[in-house]
């Protein structure tokens, strides 16, 4: 399975921070690098990133990257805000958002991230909305857009800085994953243990070997002879 996790915009996009500084975009992307590293430990599982920390990468590029991969899910992670995002304000919670269109899968899913992210994050649930969002509209695949806190809202500003925070949203989205596409870990085989043995002595005569390993047993120690 391939998935394409989107960190929302960009170190250099204007507006998308919070009151105190913080840009959005530094959320979005720890966000996308953990729940990467959950994915990546299920089979045939790969994940890719239409985002990157050079340079803000367009919507139209995004969903560009993701068509000609042809990724088999499309998630953009973001931090909310409500006003002019100058001033703190009581706007909060969580809410995740398919196409108008409302395909079956992507609804499933929806409901599915924003059930986990309420129930791992403890904040508001603001339900699943539909918006005509660029990259619910242009991608080919199952797509949805998850708004993980508002950076307007003081409180959960606090949070959505802290690495703790970010770990609850990554593992929220990974887990609906993982539940929903029935998704399995990698098996590794069993590592054999190396063995050692030490030789304490090469005799001619047997019954010399015999009497050293009874000397030895009597210490405890396990004994073969061997002849060679």
């Amino acid at each position: 399975m391939k998935i394409m996790l989107d960190a929302g915009h960009g170190y250099q996009t204007k507006g998308k921070q919070t009151v105190d500084g913080m840009k959005e975009y530094e959320f979005n992307r720890a966000v996308a690098y953990f729940a990467k590293q959950i994915l990546m430990k299920f089979q045939e599982v790969k994940v890719f990133f239409p985002h990157t920390d050079d340079r803000d990468v367009p919507l139209k590029r995004r969903t560009y990257i993701a068509n000609k991969l042809n990724v088999d899910l499309y998630v953009s992670i973001h931090a909310n805000a409500y006003g002019d995002g100058k001033s703190w304000n009581d706007a909060n919670g969580i809410e995740t958002y398919i196409h108008p269109s409302r395909p079956k899968e992507a609804e499933e899913l929806a409901k599915l991230i924003q059930r986990k992210l309420v129930t791992f994050t403890g904040r508001k649930d603001r339900g699943v909305k539909t918006a005509d969002f660029h990259v619910l509209r242009e991608t080919k695949m199952t797509a949805v857009l998850c708004e993980c806190g508002f950076m307007t809202n003081q409180e959960e500003a606090k949070l959505l800085k802290t690495e703790e925070y970010q770990m609850k949203c990554a593992q929220a989205i990974a887990q609906a994953i993982i539940e929903y596409y029935q998704l399995t870990t990698i098996s590794y085989p069993p590592v054999k243990k190396p063995l050692y043995k030490v030789q304490v002595g090469a005799f001619y005569i047997k019954e010399s070997a015999e009497k050293l390993a009874e000397k030895l047993q009597k210490q405890g120690y396990k004994t073969w002879i061997v002849e060679k």
